[in-house]
């Protein structure tokens, strides 16, 4: 199957071995004075290891891999004790891996270990996490940008409330989603349309995904449907383009809503290739209710 994986350059890897504590999964090994992937199986695909780098050797690289087996991971993991396994407990929260932070936590379980205590924005004070998608919740103490009359959108401030955006890299216990207004965006929406932050971002939390291009489908089903159980959602946005293959959006969220067994009601807005509203109407879902 097709994943990502981490890639290590060995012209530029000089064998520090900084990268190795940084993969808690031990999928990193020091070997013939290079670091080497000893296992695909082993490897979550996440990068936490690419920042330990000096040498920028390391990159995350889709091919040919085994699948990722989280019970194999936690094996490995349990037998180097609980500050190891707490690194890499914290490491899938941080990146929204829900559906391995459970298996790991049921295979801890299982095996009588100890959870170590772990949670919540605990990743700023964790010297391996991705910074990147660290949960940042900027609705508290941030102006509202002045509405501008103008129609120069250069001058308006920027709606967006949360950090990260992309659905990869959301934790869906992250608290910015409590009692939220979710807009589900393609990637293209704001480019195309250039009233995005106004007309559909203002008091939403925000979600951008491809549904043609991104290979996490059945992932992105599994997150949507996490953050739905979660968290009470009030209603839910969907921004597409006109595209065939955009209508996926409703379809993975059609799909995330009956996993969850939630019924939230759910407004469609399609763009034009050249940056035009073209339509706006409740999806099925939301009339069925």
């Amino acid at each position: 199957m097709k994943r990502n994986v981490i890639s290590i350059d060995e012209d530029k890897c000089n064998g520090c071995g900084k990268c190795v504590p940084d993969c808690p999964e031990g999928a990193l090994r020091i070997i013939d004075g290079k670091a080497r992937l000893v296992g695909d199986l082993l490897c979550d695909g996440l990068g936490a290891c690419i920042q330990a780098c000096p040498q920028g050797a390391m990159r995350v690289e889709e091919r040919d891999a085994e699948p990722y087996n989280e019970r194999k991971v936690m094996k490995n993991v349990a037998a180097h004790g609980a500050n190891v396994i707490k690194a890499h407990l914290q490491h899938l929260q941080d990146h929204g891996e829900e559906g391995h932070l459970q298996e790991a936590l049921s295979y801890l379980r299982e095996s009588d270990i100890s959870i170590p205590e772990y949670g919540p924005l605990v990743h700023a004070r964790v010297h391996h996490a991705c910074p990147g998608s660290a949960p940042v919740d900027m609705r508290q103490g941030r102006s509202r940008p002045e509405p501008v009359e103008t129609g120069d959108e250069g001058e308006a401030g920027s709606e967006l409330r949360q950090w990260p955006v992309q659905l990869k890299l959301l934790n869906p216990a992250a608290p910015y989603f409590d009692d939220a207004h979710l807009l589900i965006a393609a990637d293209c929406v704001a480019y195309a349309y250039a009233g995005f932050h106004r007309r559909f971002l203002r008091d939403r939390i925000m979600i951008i995904l491809c549904p043609k291009l991104d290979p996490y489908i059945d992932e992105y089903v599994d997150k949507l449907a996490a953050i739905m159980s979660m968290h009470e959602i009030r209603s839910i946005t969907i921004a597409r383009m006109e595209v065939p293959c955009c209508g996926g959006v409703g379809v993975i969220l059609a799909k995330a809503m009956d996993r969850a067994g939630k019924k939230i009601p759910v407004s469609e807005h399609i763009i034009s290739i050249k940056g035009d509203l073209l339509h706006e109407d409740p999806l099925p879902t939301a009339r069925a209710l």
